[in-house]
Formats: C-alpha cells, sequence, structure tokens
C-alpha cells in the first residue's frame, strides 16, 4: 500500500510540474488582443485558463493529501528489524556502567 502511494504520489508531482510549465503567465493575454497567435494555441484563447486551472487545482488538491497521507503512514510505519541479524542478542547480557569510573571535572581548566 505504502509502495501504491509513493508511485502515484510521483505521478501526481510529474503531472503537476508538466501542467504548471504548459500554462501561460497574466501577461500572455497581452498579445492575443493585438494579433500575436496566442489565440491559436490547442485550447484557443480563452479556453486554456479553465481546464488547465481547473486541471492543476485537482492535481494539487491529490498533492496535498497524498503528502499528508504518505506522511501519516511513514510516521506510524514500525520497520520489523531482520531476526537474523541479531542471533545472539538475547543470550547477551549488558553490563552496567560504573557511574564512580566515569568522572568529569567541574572546574574550568586556566
Amino acid at each position: 500500500m505504502y509502495e501504491v502511494l509513493v508511485v502515484v504520489y510521483l505521478l501526481v508531482a510529474l503531472g503537476l510540474i508538466g501542467l504548471i510549465l504548459i500554462q501561460q503567465g497574466k501577461g500572455a493575454d497581452m498579445g492575443a488582443s493585438f494579433g500575436a497567435g496566442a489565440s491559436g494555441t490547442l485550447f484557443g484563447s480563452s479556453g486554456s485558463g479553465n481546464f488547465l486551472t481547473r486541471t492543476t487545482a485537482i492535481l494539487a488538491i491529490a498533492f496535498f493529501t497524498l503528502s499528508l497521507l504518505i506522511g501519516n503512514l511513514s510516521a506510524n510505519h514500525a520497520k520489523n528489524e531482520d531476526a537474523w541479524k541479531n542471533l545472539g542478542a538475547d543470550e547477551q547480557v549488558t553490563q552496567p556502567v560504573d557511574q564512580a569510573t566515569e568522572k568529569s571535572e567541574t572546574k574550568i581548566p586556566d
């Protein structure tokens, strides 16, 4: 489930990047009124903003929703440790560290 969400997340991110790069800025419409050829685009002079902005908004909502979902899953995701790596861990007894042997100086040396 986690891996599928990450793949969908990457696809949404790439689609969002592509749609943002395709869109024209606000100042690009000024040339269309003087016959600069912007009306001959794929979606026409006025149709590109509606379709692209709506699709960008949908992908942005999906991007943020997937971000929160993946973040929540990864925060609560407990990684199972490999049992073969610590075969002797149960047999080893840890010895407490004697605090008397570790002394710290309270004076600052001159």
